[in-house]
């Protein structure tokens, strides 16, 4: 592969594992070009779905157009770096491996300073010229406009052009001018996924982690924070525990509080929480008092 060239994921949904060895023989879905996440996910089984945590199987997620740096290849697959998911892995971004046939090269890929299409439904369609539907793809899929009438908003995709739907998206004069939302705003599009279930590594509305949920309802509403938990308390404005409000990030470490990062959720205001729990379970609002997670709560950092 020749390194040099912009490699754009060219998938709705690919996964990126821990290794090119990683995906098991029930991972063929989420591994294809085109991929059936939804077909992975229907898939697998509680076990299965543990097992991509416990095993240390997969590390994150990326979506459609979404710009990766090409490391190495070996066999069918190839390891990246994930520029915009900031780790403290790797001082360039989030790294890992993917299926080579879930990317694509551009030379002239260019989003930069372009006016965009970013998906603010849980899900929209991608239409090809004859406005039958191609591909499902997930909120905060962000592709450059190429034209816009009532109806269709024409765009540039990794692979040609496209058609959303008006109604999916919300339209911006470039990336620098998405509106910077407030803690409330980061509430509000935490509720569109209620009872959405989780997803180990899980970046996109077919399944979020409880790090990929706050990185994603951050980012719809202009913040960029890191992937993981403990890199998530690490950054943004740090907030006594007695002062949190409404979109801040709570985090939660074991021993009570005293030992490593754990989880991170939103604060929904009212001492309540709204997160992606763990595998089995959805997101959900639940009370924090008397709760593992009162007892847990360790920081509290604000983006907004």
């Amino acid at each position: 592969m020749e390194i040099n060239h912009k490699w754009l994921v060219n998938v709705p949904v690919a996964t990126l594992w821990t290794s090119f060895d990683s995906a098991r023989d029930i991972d063929r879905d989420a591994i294809s070009h085109p991929a059936h996440v939804e077909a992975w996910l229907k898939g697998l089984t509680y076990e299965m779905s543990l097992e991509l945590c416990n095993k240390n199987l997969v590390q994150s997620q990326m979506l459609y157009g979404e710009e990766v740096m090409v490391l190495d290849e070996k066999e069918d697959w190839v390891h990246v770096i994930v520029p915009h998911q900031s780790s403290s892995k790797d001082s360039r971004g989030y790294p890992g491996w993917l299926p080579k046939n879930q990317l694509i090269s551009r030379k002239d890929w260019m989003i930069a300073n372009r006016p965009i299409a970013v998906i603010t439904e849980r899900k929209a369609d991608l239409y090809g010229d004859n406005k039958e539907p191609q591909l499902v793809l997930s909120y905060q899929t962000i592709l450059p406009i190429i034209n816009k009438d009532t109806q269709w908003i024409q765009v540039e995709t990794p692979a040609g052009e496209g058609y959303l739907r008006t109604e999916d998206v919300s339209i911006y004069d470039s990336m620098q001018s998405i509106p910077k939302g407030n803690g409330k705003d980061i509430v509000s599009a935490g509720e569109k996924f209620l009872q959405l279930p989780y997803l180990w590594g899980g970046m996109s509305s077919f399944g979020y982690d409880c790090s990929g949920f706050s990185y994603s309802m951050c980012k719809a509403n202009g913040y960029t924070v890191p992937r993981d938990a403990h890199d998530q308390a690490a950054a943004g404005e740090k907030i006594a525990l007695a002062e949190i409000e409404p979109g801040d990030l709570l985090f939660f470490a074991y021993e009570e509080g005293k030992g490593s990062i754990h989880h991170v959720g939103i604060y929904y205001g009212d001492g309540k929480l709204i997160h992606s729990p763990n595998t089995g379970k959805c997101i959900e609002i639940i009370d924090l008092k008397d709760t593992i997670y009162e007892k847990e709560l360790c920081e509290a950092r604000r983006f907004s």
